[in-house]
């Protein structure tokens, strides 16, 4: 539609002055809850698209009222984005606007009365045993039918990896920022730092455990190629692995393993709750190892053993 807010707008279409708060926010936003890359960008994303809807209308986003966002959002859901899109762009006003206000810039805050569309309640995508076995099984030792297939330092790294997804359910940026003091052989555990830097301690499955051991002490120093770094997963040039590299590699991996593209590495950590869950973990504890801040977030995990149970129900139960 004419007009319509769009993420693939160019920001020199847009009032240099706001371009200028944006990116004054997200560096202020970024350096204060120590958020990833990912989240930034689609901060950055967001509100660029704000100021280039903005532009186009001819408002000034410093003196938009409520009715000039309602207005946004109306856009939004007129040019087809998805109810979930348009609750991250939301969130994204409102943290902008609190921001604004703590600068001085504007005295109140015209996102905080907003409310977003209803989300439709969606269950996590989960990988089951058989794709499991057949996505952790294309960096491993052997192949799907068990033969010993020849790793390199990229292989070990790469299984090591996702083991560590699946036997811990972190989040892509935890594994990409978790450091090398933070893994405990001799306990079993790592010390990851989720959202706001919060610090958790989650304990390592055996399998893992051995996959982490062997990369550690086979591969990673290979891939030191410019000197000793503090993290643990270190990538092909011998720096951090970066979530972005982790994505792709991830996305590798699902081609190959002939799983469905659309699978990405959090359905690694809704299957590990889901798992978990499944195998007799209290909510509580769940919650704890997740870093979820709201035990609501994780009682979502529930309604998918529920439906795991009745599609188990229904192929097996004669009266079903």
């Amino acid at each position: 539609m004419d007009g319509a807010p769009s993420d693939q707008m160019q920001p020199v279409a847009a009032d240099p002055a706001v371009l200028g708060l944006v990116d004054g926010f997200c560096e202020s936003f970024a350096t204060e809850r120590r958020l990833s890359e990912h989240t930034v960008r689609a901060y950055h994303a967001d509100l660029t698209a704000f100021a280039v809807w903005c532009h186009g209308k001819s408002v000034d986003p410093t003196a938009a009222g409520v009715r000039t966002l309602r207005r946004y959002l109306a856009d939004l859901s007129a040019a087809d984005y998805e109810r979930t899109t348009i609750n991250r762009h939301l969130s994204s006003l409102r943290s902008f606007y609190r921001w604004l206000i703590v600068q001085g810039v504007v005295a109140d805050d015209p996102a905080g009365a907003l409310m977003g569309p209803k989300k439709d309640r969606s269950l996590p995508a989960v990988i089951g045993p058989s794709d499991m076995a057949a996505l952790l099984s294309v960096h491993g030792p052997r192949d799907r039918s068990g033969r010993p297939r020849k790793q390199d330092a990229r292989d070990i790294r790469d299984q090591a990896l996702l083991e560590f997804l699946y036997a811990c359910g972190v989040r892509v940026s935890e594994a990409s920022g978790l450091l090398l003091a933070n893994v405990d052989f001799r306990r079993g555990s790592v010390k990851v730092f989720g959202k706001g830097s919060k610090e958790r301690i989650v304990p390592l499955h055996p399998m893992a455990l051995a996959a982490m051991e062997r990369y550690r002490d086979q591969a990673r120093d290979e891939l030191l190629v410019q000197g000793p770094v503090a993290y643990f997963f270190v990538s092909n040039r011998g720096g951090r692995y970066t979530t972005d590299a982790i994505r792709k590699m991830f996305k590798r991996t699902v081609r190959e393993a002939g799983l469905d593209e659309s699978l990405s590495p959090h359905a690694m950590r809704h299957t590990f709750a889901t798992d978990v869950l499944g195998g007799g973990a209290d909510l509580r504890s769940v919650q704890e190892m997740l870093g979820h801040a709201s035990l609501s977030t994780t009682q979502i995990y529930t309604h998918v053993e529920a439906e795991r149970l009745k599609a188990v129900h229904s192929q097996a139960c004669p009266r079903a």
